[in-house]
């Protein structure tokens, strides 16, 4: 990212991150930080359109060391998968390894906002009380799942908001062409991949972490509906 742009999206997020921050407050930081992210996702591929060599397509390895390995993978899934990027989960000795692809530029976001966001969901959680009738690992499984999968909805919603802004009628046909030589990309590496089956989760957190996730209002897109208590 350009200099000035980074430096006003990891100072929006650090005040998001800060525990100190009240949830109304994380969320409208991380709303602009992010409606800032997705803006420049896309100056970035329309600018590569015209210039390829500005925006390369690329790879990187990012570690994710346990506890709770399985559920930050989900996070960084959904984060990458949301940002156009495409991910292969590699079991390590002490947690997995995402090997991502993807152009530079989204790449970069990518790494920027699962940093960010794996600060928030350590702070949502370490306020969440668990219930006492349930298992303390499976409530804090569930509720990173349903964070992480709502997170990935509210990406995907800033992105296409921010194409949608741009009012270029070419711009869909320009970020299909990039997801498909970031899957042409990873297919020459991992030609013989298969799809992880899917998680079952017992804990009875999903709700409660998937309401965290709609509070981070990402897009500045209004939040999903919530619950209710009562």
């Amino acid at each position: 990212m350009s200099d000035a742009i980074l430096v006003k999206v990891r100072k929006l997020l650090a005040k998001a991150e800060d525990p100190a921050c009240s949830p109304a407050e994380a969320a409208a930081f991380t709303a602009k930080a992010t409606e800032l992210i997705a803006k420049y996702g896309v100056d970035r591929a329309l600018l590569a359109a015209a210039d390829p060599a500005s925006d390369p397509v690329g790879d990187r390895v990012v570690a994710v060391p346990a506890p709770y390995a399985l559920d930050k993978v989900g996070l960084l899934g959904g984060v990458a998968g949301a940002l156009r990027c495409r991910a292969v989960r590699r079991r390590e000795a002490d947690g997995f390894v995402m090997h991502l692809f993807g152009f530079a530029s989204d790449l970069e976001r990518v790494e920027l906002l699962y940093t960010s966001l794996l600060v928030q969901a350590a702070h949502g959680l370490a306020a969440t009380a668990v219930p006492a009738y349930e298992h303390p690992a499976a409530f804090r499984r569930s509720w990173l799942a349903g964070f992480a999968a709502t997170i990935a909805v509210r990406l995907r919603d800033a992105e296409t908001a921010a194409a949608t802004a741009v009012g270029e009628p070419s711009m869909a046909l320009v970020l299909a062409d990039r997801s498909d030589r970031v899957a042409e990309r990873m297919a020459r590496d991992y030609p013989r991949l298969r799809t992880a089956s899917r998680r079952r989760l017992a804990g009875g957190g999903l709700d409660l972490g998937a309401e965290a996730g709609r509070r981070a209002d990402l897009g500045g897109i209004s939040p999903l509906p919530g619950r209710r208590s009562g």
